[in-house]
């Protein structure tokens, strides 16, 4: 069999040795440049992936080697648990993995964009396997090279400089600590790790943060810590034993009240007022208020009907949070009490009498936090705080995220409102700890081989032998129709025809060369026609055949 190659503005390669060069530094080796391999599960990436070549790059499957220039656009798709390329038209099988390697052709540093209309590019290696039935993109890049992509997506571009490098420096810390698994990727571009996205030209802040802050990491013991940060602490950061259990933690965790996020006017937060005569409660804190008064010994002994007509709340007289979750200074409390007054009824039909105060205490996660609407995230960890007013108890819940590390919200504040400086802002944060500079240079992009130029040919998938060609006996052509042989394929190749216009367009059959063919239509889609001979019809690309004057069986 007889392997064939389609090129149209690409390069045949011979069999190359190709040598990627990877630095996977372990904590043991953390002063190398290194490589992150970054599964992209934020594309939603199924069976299909539309890519321009902003950069040289070298594709490398199973057996097929082709070097593309900048510009180039193609399509990968999954047929059958294989993939097949499409690019100018030609499609080419290229098995069960498709790679596509930099190269440097002395232009700006090739990069990706996933998506042809996409916004921004992904500045890498991109690696494509099968897995569950679907492409799984994987993103090999330098380090610096990933920065840009995470740090405008965890922050906001519009929060000061400094905040963007004291998220510079937690983000690569973060990722140096996760380079060199063992599992088919490093980190994923979504929270479960740090989100990360197509690199915009447009986040100049971000990208200042991340050049400015070149190399710079955060240890502690000589060992790179886990810098972890979320949105906002609610004005009191968390230890990760609290969250994730455990005590293998680096020591520079601190649990400490952080005046920056619970004075930043754009931290998130949840606000409930409970008036103090009682009216205008929730139907559902109202329902649990009334639960826990009924099962009191006083509304019980006082022989008061437990309905809903049958209660009644006066007014409330204190409101106070109590029983926190941890050991002190922990503020996440977990037990609201209330003091109310309330009556009630001793028959349906009889008239409300009063059941004197009462006190009763209600499970802050998940019932009050549920029953007024005061969830600021899905963890369970609210900061809850009380504020007395003439006429109301005010409830504010706060903390979006673990709050374990860096708070962003807080950093924000800290730089905008104080001017305190990315380091300082990591001092903060991560007590006791030192920032670092890991050292060494990033590897090359290679320079493609020396490379052969040569003409368009179809790509098609290994073939048996040449079959016979079809009959085209039809004499009294449509108006406007005309005759075509396929001609401009090699001698072993064939050309595909094709259910549309389109190289993605799925394929009849294999026409062989010197096939006639009647064109009944030049198509609008530029470089195809519709043809058809005694047997079949479908779709071609023009560039691979000529016009006849006379049809030959």
């Amino acid at each position: 069999m007889m392997k064939h190659i389609f090129r149209r503005t690409l390069f045949l390669l011979g069999v190359l040795a190709l040598a990627v060069f990877l630095c996977l530094p372990s904590a043991s080796c953390a002063a190398e440049a290194p490589l992150l391999r970054v599964l992209l599960r934020r594309l939603n990436i199924t069976t299909r992936m539309d890519i321009r070549l902003e950069g040289q790059y070298l594709l490398k499957s199973d057996d097929v080697e082709m070097l593309f220039p900048r510009g180039s656009e193609m399509t990968v798709e999954l047929r059958n648990n294989r993939f097949v390329l499409f690019f100018s038209g030609a499609s080419v099988p290229m098995g069960s993995s498709v790679t596509l390697f930099r190269r440097d052709d002395g232009g700006d540093p090739p990069a990706l964009r996933i998506g042809l209309n996409a916004a921004g590019v992904y500045p890498g290696d991109l690696s494509l396997t099968i897995a569950e039935d679907k492409i799984q993109p994987v993103l090999s890049l330098n380090l610096e090279d990933y920065l840009p992509g995470v740090v405008p997506n965890e922050m906001s571009e519009s929060f000061p400089l400094e905040a963007l490098k004291a998220q510079a420096v937690c983000a690569r810390t973060y990722a140096m600590r996760k380079i060199g698994s063992t599992g088919d990727w490093d980190v994923v571009d979504t929270t479960n790790d740090q989100v990360f996205r197509a690199v915009v030209a447009s986040n100049t802040k971000s990208a200042k943060a991340v050049e400015e802050t070149a190399g710079l990491v955060i240890t502690a013991g000589g060992k790179l810590i886990e810098a972890w940060y979320s949105a906002s602490n609610g004005g009191q950061t968390e230890l990760p034993s609290h969250v994730w259990g455990g005590t293998n933690y680096a020591d520079c965790y601190e649990m400490k009240d952080d005046p920056w996020d619970a004075a930043n006017p754009d931290s998130v937060t949840r606000t409930v007022e409970l008036n103090k005569d009682g009216t205008g409660l929730y139907r559902r804190i109202s329902r649990l208020l009334r639960e826990a008064v009924f099962s009191t010994a006083s509304w019980k002994k006082g022989g008061f009907v437990q309905s809903e007509e049958a209660f009644r709340v006066d007014a409330i007289t204190a409101v106070q949070l109590k029983t926190p979750r941890y050991d002190s200074p922990s503020r996440l409390m977990t037990e609201l009490e209330i003091s109310m007054n309330v009556s009630g009824k001793r028959s349906a039909s009889g008239d409300f009498e009063s059941a004197g105060p009462v006190t009763v205490t209600l499970q802050v996660f998940p019932d009050v936090l549920d029953a007024l609407g005061l969830r600021v995230a899905s963890s369970s960890n609210e900061i809850m705080t009380v504020e007395e007013t003439e006429t109301t108890f005010r409830l504010v819940t706060a903390r979006y995220g673990h709050g374990v590390g860096l708070s962003q919200r807080g950093a924000q504040y800290m730089a905008s409102k104080d001017g305190v400086t990315f380091d300082q802002i990591i001092a903060f944060y991560f007590p006791g700890s030192e920032i670092l500079r890991y050292t060494g240079e990033t590897p090359a992009i290679p320079v493609a081989s020396e490379l052969l130029t040569v003409q368009p040919e179809e790509i098609v998938t290994e073939t048996a032998a040449p079959q016979e060609l079809m009959p085209v006996t039809e004499t009294d052509l449509p108006e406007g129709a005309y005759v075509v042989s396929v001609e401009n394929i090699a001698d072993d190749s064939s050309l595909n025809l094709r259910a549309d216009a389109s190289p993605a367009a799925s394929v009849i059959m294999r026409l062989y060369k010197h096939q006639h063919l009647i064109v009944l239509d030049d198509m609008d889609v530029p470089g195809w026609a519709k043809v058809r001979t005694d047997t079949t019809e479908g779709y071609i690309m023009t560039s691979f055949v000529e016009k006849v004057t006379e049809i030959t069986e």
